[in-house]
């Protein structure tokens, strides 16, 4: 299939273009800024600078081309967000940026559309040791600072999946982290004791491999139903303080700094909410109805690999 790749550079992008290429896929993957097509094309993919936010730029780019998929793994997040603000482009991305993405499937002929989205969507907060399942409310209106954030989850998975004439799925990703900048960066800071864990280790997150996200989404595109929505997660429970111990341990640094609750709000309002959100995530629909088994089983065996690299 011809594949049109937005987000190509972000942090899924590489090995989702590797794995794409491998399965003999052609991947045309979108970046804004000229630079970054040298290193695209370097991973066997053809390119288009385009804007995914300026409508009138991006179906300029791809006039004239042809697809069968349009998969969106756009983000403006190159960092943890550590205040609500912080996320508003990624909101936006989720929202004008969906929308247009949709306008460009249309004008290739795509008759298949993937987005990005994050189990985040379920809510934040403490939601027990109850797994969750594609079946649970997700993206449900929230008061205050939140709100732009969930509304930004419900809009991207309804235009992804309620478009009359496309082939709409949601992948639904833990927390990323593998072979990306992001996760260097994380790894870095832990080792400079800049990555500061809620006191108590914060509430228990689901994570995913970037090898395993890629390998998720390549399964979904081939195989998955319309209009469905999959948990991409490990399916093992971590919490924050035992994530970044794990980290610690490996690079030979002292374990993260515990902070009482009240600073980490100071501090980091966005941060605080999420470190204290804490959910169990089944993997079980992608499991049978992809047949995906994340290779790297649990977070010591994808960090150990990290590590090494």
């Amino acid at each position: 299939m011809r594949v049109l790749l937005a987000g190509a550079t972000g942090a899924i992008g590489t090995p989702l273009i590797q794995r794409l290429v491998a399965y003999h896929h052609e991947v045309i993957g979108i970046t804004r800024l000229l630079a970054n097509t040298r290193r695209l094309e370097a991973f066997g993919a053809k390119t288009l600078v385009a804007d995914v936010l300026d409508r009138e730029d991006l179906l300029r780019a791809v006039s004239g081309l042809s697809a069968d998929v349009v998969i969106h793994e756009c983000s403006a997040l190159t960092r943890p967000p550590l205040r609500f603000h912080d996320l508003d482009k990624t909101n936006d991305l989720r929202t004008i940026g969906s929308a247009n993405l949709v306008a460009a499937a249309r004008e290739v002929g795509a008759k298949r559309f993937l987005t990005q989205s994050i189990v985040y969507g379920y809510g934040y907060g403490d939601h027990g040791t109850k797994e969750l399942t594609e079946a649970d409310p997700f993206g449900v209106p929230a008061e205050g600072p939140l709100g732009p954030i969930m509304d930004a989850f419900h809009e991207a998975e309804a235009t992804a999946c309620e478009t009359p004439g496309l082939e709409g799925i949601a992948l639904r990703y833990g927390l990323f982290y593998g072979s990306d900048p992001g996760t260097k960066r994380m790894i870095d800071a832990v080792r400079k004791r800049r990555f500061p864990v809620l006191k108590g280790g914060g509430g228990e997150v689901p994570m995913v491999h970037l090898d395993d996200a890629a390998s998720a989404t390549v399964a979904a595109m081939e195989k998955g139903r319309a209009g469905s929505a999959y948990n991409i997660v490990d399916g093992v429970p971590v919490t924050w303080g035992e994530f970044l111990d794990e980290v610690a341990s490996l690079v030979d640094a002292k374990p993260p700094m515990r902070v009482p609750a009240p600073v980490l709000r100071a501090a980091a309002p966005y941060g605080y909410t999420a470190m204290t959100t804490s959910m169990r995530v089944s993997n079980d629909k992608a499991q049978n109805e992809l047949g995906w088994t994340p290779a790297v089983v649990d977070y010591k065996q994808g960090l150990r690999m990290v590590a090494t690299e």
